[in-house]
């Protein structure tokens, strides 16, 4: 009886979501797009459960990535796709210039690593910054966004997601009010404390937006920064 009880319930549930899906694409069933999956990201709103869904499909379609990217404050320029006979072609890239931070240069970047940037800043850089500081980060000093090289530079092996511009490093952040905090001196935890505390909550908030981050806890490769970047693969070190 209970087994029979159960079946039927989950048919009415099936049926239920089958008809809530015919009404979604019917129109009938207005979905907020907060709650939608298939409504462009707001790169400005609180993330939820539905945000990596979606910049993942900023990831894959550029015009819709960049049309997300207009409605913020990172300033870009679309770039052409550029092909490449050593496997490091560039695709749906942009170039970035400035967000209501200032960078050591400005860089290149694959529209989804721009867009995780967006998030990362806006959800995580600067309420770290905020929390342990009381103020804003002012400038990022990065090392670099774009090498057609392997991983680690070694002569075999598979391509860095720097070489299709899908990867940045990151040294050191400056707060507004000229204070510097570096991740090769202010890593250890022997230094400022509050440095300390702020790079890990920045390396943490960054596991909520990007694939990869690497950092000091990683290896030596990445004492003085921290990797991040928007590959195939799925690491928070």
């Amino acid at each position: 009886m209970m087994a029979r009880l159960l079946r039927w319930l989950a048919l009415l549930v099936l049926l239920a979501l089958a008809g809530a899906t015919a009404g979604v694409w019917g129109g009938l069933i207005v979905v907020p797009p907060r709650y939608d999956p298939w409504a462009p990201l707001d790169l400005r709103a609180e993330p939820d459960w539905l945000t990596g869904f979606k910049l993942s499909r900023l990831e894959r379609d550029p015009e819709l990535c960049r049309a997300a990217l207009g409605n913020t404050n990172l300033r870009f320029t679309p770039m052409p796709d550029r092909p490449s006979d050593e496997n490091c072609a560039l695709q749906g890239v942009v170039r970035v210039s400035r967000t209501d931070i200032t960078f050591s240069s400005g860089f290149i970047a694959t529209c989804g690593l721009a867009a995780a940037w967006t998030l990362f800043e806006t959800h995580a850089l600067q309420p770290a910054a905020q929390t342990h500081f009381g103020q804003k980060v002012a400038r990022v000093e990065h090392l670099g966004t774009y090498a057609c090289r392997n991983v680690y530079g070694r002569a075999e092996g598979r391509r860095s997601e720097h070489a299709g511009a899908n990867a940045i490093d990151l040294g050191g952040f400056v707060l507004a009010d000229g204070t510097r905090i570096s991740v090769l001196n202010d890593w250890k935890k022997t230094g400022d404390a509050r440095k300390a505390a702020f790079l890990r909550d920045v390396r943490d908030g960054a596991c909520r937006f990007f694939d990869v981050v690497l950092g000091p806890d990683y290896n030596e490769a990445h004492r003085n920064h921290f990797h991040l970047d928007m590959g195939v693969f799925s690491t928070c070190r």
